[in-house]
């Protein structure tokens, strides 16, 4: 028998993936974590659609795997892939996403410090 709090769960149960969301900030709209069809959550899916323009203002990229029970912010890796990718390409990051990997990306990255003699 069910207790009345029960709901069904959302997150796929038939393989062992891990599934990737994004959040996106919709300004006076508000914060939320964006739909996404069961086939998109992949990494690559997600830095794809990132690179496209897909998603208007990212704030946040998180990871999470049910089989294994486990949940990780992982904005920092995917604000270096994106970084890495338009560096291979010799082009500019695009502009909805240039806040989230500068926000996101390596103090190393971002600050260089230079010694001054």
């Amino acid at each position: 028998m069910r207790r009345s709090s029960w709901t069904p769960s959302i997150v796929p149960n038939d393989n062992d993936e891990t599934v990737y969301l994004v959040a996106d900030d919709f300004g006076r709209l508000g914060r939320a974590w964006r739909e996404a069809d069961y086939e998109a959550t992949d990494l690559e899916t997600v830095i794809q659609d990132l690179l496209i323009g897909q998603y208007s203002n990212p704030i946040r990229v998180v990871a999470f795997n049910t089989t294994e029970r486990w949940s990780e912010d992982v904005s920092e890796d995917v604000a270096r892939e994106l970084r890495r990718r338009c560096d291979l390409q010799m082009r500019d990051l695009p502009s909805t996403i240039s806040d989230f990997v500068e926000r996101h990306e390596d103090r190393d990255r971002r600050q260089l410090s230079l010694r001054l003699v």
